[in-house]
């Protein structure tokens, strides 16, 4: 360190009191800011040597030192923007920077400052005050919120390619625990068994429940009545929770579960990488229970795991069975009162004939609703084998519709026997057996109509009135006719071919030699003269 002469460090002590920063006492005295800033730590670590400072025993009290008459501080300077402020603030609305404002400037209002300036002045104006929020409390068990996330990665099954997995993160509100897993794919179902082993998790569920928009949970996003996925929306009901979706673009309304998603990333799973999602899912438990669940949580000032032990009494009991999951699809209820699922029909009355209705297919039945109301309409239990006609005999529709007369005119078409055969199948089954009717007349599109017809009066001579049984008759019957006419023709003798070598309309190799020879000569000189 430079040794000052001792009136300088008489200033620079005077200035440090007054509260100068060492850019203006280097401006007031010349003297380097690495000087002065050894001289201060000099005077902080030993006040006794300060210039100007008496040494006073320990038991008496030093008097008190007169106000300094240094002036340090200089008035601030104003802006040459200021004048323009207005001007400035609304090209900052329309979102154009400081370099546009400033030619602005210049050219129409005789601006004479630095462009320094007006981005110095154009940062001020831009500065905006943190925005602040309230902070939101809720009962113990009243809610839960979730989100998606992003895991670690995590290697592919059978491969050497790793990838991220979905992180689902389910938070209660009031303690703050969590419950995370992290799954390879995301769907409705999967979405729904997500939020039951949270709950089984916490041996409870809360009432209200807060997640994103989107498509899993949320169909069409609505401030006051949004759209619920039905799987979604089914299992919601069947443990009495209320989604409570929150605003689009509003993430802020589930901010405890977006914590907690970003505290997991950071802390528990940055740097790592699974072999499994089995793996990764493990480690997630046990760092929940063994550190995020120990935690003192920062707002509260709480143990996690004491606010949980608290809210767990709280929580709504689950229900004994848990949810039947389902697939829905639209059919429409066809002439036979009946609707289609699998190749097999299903009565849809009282559904009218024509109308679409929702059928929910679960493991072992489907349920048939309304389409508006999804009132319940019927219950059946899904069928064994493909084929099967679930239809009630007095519910069965014996009156001709239109189809049904198109089929027997394609009958009578093809013969009187298949004419019959079609309407006594009529007479039986009613509408349920067009089915059948409709394989008999198609068999025309491949086979003669005398062979279908023959082979529908051997199946009522036999007593089979069956389409696989015509069906097999006429095959038989082609085939055998088949058989008999490559009988009746002569086979031509087979010879082995053989290649002719010579023939008035074969050129000799001297002839073929000569007309490539000519067709060389031809295209040399064009190729020198390119």
């Amino acid at each position: 360190m430079n040794v000052l002469k001792p009136h300088l460090q008489t200033t620079i002590w005077t200035l440090l009191k007054a509260g100068a920063s060492q850019r203006e006492i280097e401006r007031t005295t010349g003297i380097s800011r690495h000087t002065i800033r050894l001289y201060q730590q000099r005077f902080a670590a030993d006040p006794a040597n300060c210039p100007g400072v008496a040494t006073v025993p320990a038991s008496q009290t030093a008097p008190p030192r007169p106000p300094t008459s240094v002036a340090v501080s200089r008035p601030l300077a104003t802006s040459k923007c200021t004048p323009h402020r207005a001007f400035i603030d609304a090209q900052l609305r329309l979102g154009r920077n400081a370099m546009a404002i400033y030619q602005d400037l210049v050219d129409l209002h005789g601006f004479d400052g630095a462009y320094n300036s007006v981005k110095r002045f154009v940062a001020q104006l831009r500065r905006k005050e943190p925005e602040q929020f309230d902070r939101l409390s809720f009962a113990p068990g009243e809610e839960m919120q979730v989100d998606y996330g992003e895991g670690a990665p995590t290697r592919v099954a059978g491969t050497e390619r790793w990838r991220k997995p979905r992180l689902f993160v389910a938070t209660l509100r009031y303690s703050r625990r969590s419950f995370r897993r992290v799954v390879w794919k995301s769907g409705q179902q999967v979405w729904a068994e997500l939020h039951e082993q949270a709950w089984r998790y916490f041996g409870g569920s809360a009432r209200y429940v807060v997640l994103d928009n989107l498509k899993e949970g949320v169909l069409k996003p609505d401030l006051y009545e949004p759209a619920l996925n039905p799987v979604y929306a089914a299992m919601l009901a069947h443990y009495e929770v209320v989604a409570d979706p929150a605003r689009v673009r509003d993430p802020n309304r589930k901010g405890t579960v977006e914590n907690a998603i970003g505290h997991t990333q950071s802390t528990a799973l940055t740097g790592r990488r699974f072999e499994s999602i089995e793996e990764q899912n493990t480690f997630l438990e046990h760092w929940e229970t063994k550190w995020a669940a120990s935690r003192i949580h920062g707002a509260e000032r709480r143990q996690v795991q004491a606010m949980f032990e608290e809210e767990r009494t709280h929580l709504q009991p689950l229900p004994i069975t848990g949810m039947a999951y389902f697939t829905e699809v639209q059919r429409t209820v066809c002439d036979d009162s009946c609707v289609r699922i699998a190749h097999s029909s299903y009565a849809a009355r009282p559904a009218p004939i024509g109308s679409k209705v929702l059928v929910r297919i679960f493991e072992r039945c489907i349920e048939i609703r309304d389409l508006r109301t999804q009132q319940l309409l019927r219950t059946h239990t899904l069928a064994d084998r493909p084929g099967s006609v679930v239809l009630p005999t007095d519910e069965r529709v014996f009156n001709p519709s239109r189809e049904t007369r198109y089929i027997l005119d394609q009958a009578r078409a093809i013969g009187a026997q298949a004419s019959r055969l079609c309407e006594m199948l009529f007479a039986i089954e009613g509408r349920v057996g067009q089915r059948k009717l409709w394989g008999i007349v198609n068999l025309a599109k491949r086979y003669p109509y005398h062979f279908i017809d023959a082979a529908c009066g051997v199946a009522l001579d036999q007593g089979v009135h069956s389409y696989r049984h015509v069906k097999v008759l006429t095959e038989q019957s082609v085939a055998e006719a088949l058989e008999a006419l490559e009988a009746a023709s002569p086979r031509p003798a087979r010879t082995d071919a053989t290649l002719t070598q010579q023939h008035p309309l074969i050129r000799s190799a001297d002839e073929y030699g000569a007309l490539f020879a000519h067709a060389a000569t031809a295209a040399q000189p064009t190729s020198l003269a390119s």
